[in-house]
């Protein structure tokens, strides 16, 4: 049922599988974007603990960014022919008629940030890394949203192949780490402003030929920016990609010479990977070095985090001539990645089943005290019989029960039951906090 509200929100009936009556929901997210709720939030937690330790242990340092820019930042950055510009971002006016928008990826606002701050002075070395939502207003895809999250890094100062071999590296190392073994690394050199030019005419005289079988879109591109046609998702372009002129067979001495070291630097470092000639990537200001880690469980949208080098990026936002390397990865393609890999964890720690007023009572004391020894605590407040807070404690998935009544009172002692083994036994008020800490150190 649907219909409209006085407050002029959409309203809709469902079942509430709780109450199992109806429910009239006022109210739905936007489309595109999406609410996180347990148990994936758990989820999203890990992986951003996960990113943070391991960035953190590269050295780097987080930058937090607005998600509001002025939107020349992107139009200059990114490209004006590119898709992101043309069809996805979310461009609005402000009150004083200024043009901003919701931000669209991480790396433009970063090197703002990076110019506007002057981090490059007196060491233009800097390291950074972000975690936040992006904006595109897109068809959705598998795993991708409206609203998406992002974490990436940078680095900036150093045109050293091996901070490229190693950036790709941490990127490898985080899937790892989170327990994703199906993916592979695909590289390419996309050239600088000495052989890309003359690449670009190459490419052009090849598409000219199948000009005809182009669509308004893919001839936009041609005159424009041809090198981006390797990046189309139409079927019939890429059929034409086939055949293509490739850049990796161009390069100049100095490009050619730097992605040598980079696939060196590479097999150091024990990463595998594969060469594909047609990785550009979507985004003006890449050069050289260019980069996907793509998933063999994913389908078609089959990326998890992508990156490149963009030497001239910081000079053309106002900046000194500074070179740099950097990724970004999807959180939400990461969670499908990880869907039915991840063994469930436990909500809570410990439960505590409060049985009469003076239990009541020690338990309101003892729960705070074990949340400060960081043992995740939950209690029932309503002093309801023990198999209705036993039930609770099942649905709140607790690794362990204390229970404590009028005989354990008088006793001075609690009974703890292990949840998943079913194994319990009395433990003394005087150490329940070290006892408790010692069972769930195990």
């Amino acid at each position: 049922m649907g219909g409209s509200t006085p407050g002029g929100g959409a309203q809709y009936t469902i079942l509430s599988p709780a109450a199992h009556e109806e429910t009239v929901l006022l109210y739905k997210s936007v489309k595109g974007m999406h609410d996180l709720i347990p148990p994936a939030s758990k989820l999203w937690s890990k992986i951003e603990k996960t990113a943070q330790t391991l960035f953190e242990s590269f050295g780097f340092q987080k930058i937090v960014t607005p998600i509001v820019e002025e939107a020349d930042l992107f139009m200059r950055s990114v490209g004006e022919t590119s898709e992101v510009v043309q069809k996805q971002m979310y461009v609005f006016k402000d009150k004083k008629d200024k043009t901003l928008c919701l931000r669209p990826e991480g790396t433009a606002s970063v090197a703002r940030a990076y110019v506007e701050h002057r981090l490059f002075h007196p060491e233009p070395y800097q390291k950074l890394y972000y975690w936040g939502p992006m904006y595109r207003y897109e068809r959705m895809q598998q795993g991708r949203y409206r609203q998406h999250f992002q974490v990436g890094v940078e680095v900036f100062g150093s045109a050293d192949p091996r901070i490229d071999a190693e950036t790709i590296y941490v990127l490898s190392q985080f899937y790892q780490k989170l327990g994703i073994s199906n993916f592979q690394t695909e590289i390419n050199s996309i050239g600088d402003a000495t052989c890309r030019p003359k690449f670009r005419d190459l490419l052009v005289s090849y598409f000219k030929k199948y000009e005809k079988d182009l669509s308004e879109d893919g001839k936009l591109l041609l005159e424009r920016n041809p090198l981006r046609l390797f990046d189309s998702k139409e079927e019939a372009i890429q059929k034409i990609c086939q055949s293509a002129p490739v850049i990796t067979q161009h390069l100049c001495v100095p490009c050619k010479t730097h992605f040598e070291a980079v696939q060196r630097a590479l097999t150091q470092l024990n990463v595998s990977y594969h060469v594909n000639p047609h990785i550009v990537r979507g985004l003006d200001y890449y050069c050289k070095t260019a980069f996907e880690i793509v998933s063999g469980g994913l389908g078609a949208q089959n990326a998890l985090g992508a990156g490149g080098r963009y030497d001239g990026l910081v000079q053309s936002l106002g900046g000194p001539d500074i070179p740099a390397f950097g990724f970004a990865t999807g959180i939400e393609r990461l969670m499908l990645a990880l869907e039915g890999t991840q063994e469930p964890g436990y909500d809570v720690d410990v439960f505590v089943c409060a049985l009469g007023e003076k239990a009541q009572a020690f338990a309101f004391g003892l729960v705070n005290k074990m949340r400060m020894q960081n043992i995740s605590t939950e209690v029932d407040y309503e002093d309801r019989a023990l198999k209705k807070q036993m039930q609770k404690a099942d649905r709140m998935n607790a690794r362990y029960v204390l229970i404590v009544g009028d005989t354990e009172i008088e006793k001075g002692e609690a009974v703890l039951r292990n949840m998943k083994t079913k194994v319990q036994k009395d433990i003394s008020f005087s150490n329940i906090l070290e006892v408790l800490q010692r069972e769930i150190l195990k």
